[in-house]
């Protein structure tokens, strides 16, 4: 019986996130515009000191060879320092700041703040180039809101490139990066 409940308790929980994730509304770039949102998820980590490892910074520096020419003007990050160690050699290299997103802002594990971040994102660069370095609570929101199906950019590695339009269907174009 244990079994069963357990069973019926999943399958409505799956249903009821389905129907969630149909709900998300798209989030469009400006009128006239067409913005381009390349989201990754921070570099591999320790999962005791959250700092990122060898192997992470390694990545973190060959993010610059594959994103570095894509005319990048803004970068996004929470306040975490794994994702800030992921982005400084690009915020380096690109002579730009990394703009830190407060924690009250960023859509832990729901999508109630996805929708204003995202809308805020798009406002204030139309047309452009922004990267967000995320973290797998928050990469799903992100993503559904601008407009992407089926998985996110939650694994290590991950670079969804996404062209968001200011109406139709968000294309994006799924690569990997650095050394799983």
């Amino acid at each position: 019986m244990k079994i069963k409940n357990q069973l019926i308790a999943r399958f409505f929980i799956l249903f009821f996130m389905s129907a969630l994730l149909g709900c998300v509304a798209q989030v469009y770039s400006e009128p006239d515009t067409e913005t381009t949102i390349i989201m990754i998820r921070h570099a591999q980590k320790n999962a005791i000191t959250k700092q990122l490892t060898e192997r992470g910074h390694h990545n973190a520096k060959a993010l610059v060879d594959i994103v570095g020419d894509m005319n990048i003007t803004a970068l996004y990050s929470p306040n975490k320092t794994r994702n800030l160690q992921t982005v400084a050699p690009l915020a380096k290299h690109l002579n730009i700041e990394i703009s830190i997103v407060p924690k009250d802002e960023i859509p832990e594990n729901t999508m109630d703040k996805a929708e204003s971040l995202v809308k805020k994102i798009l406002g204030k660069h139309p047309g452009e180039t922004i990267l967000w370095v995320g973290n797998t609570s928050n990469l799903g929101q992100i993503y559904w809101t601008l407009g992407g199906d089926g998985d996110a950019p939650e694994s290590y590695g991950d670079l969804f490139i996404l062209t968001v339009p200011d109406q139709g269907k968000t294309k994006v174009v799924k690569k990997i990066w650095g050394a799983n």
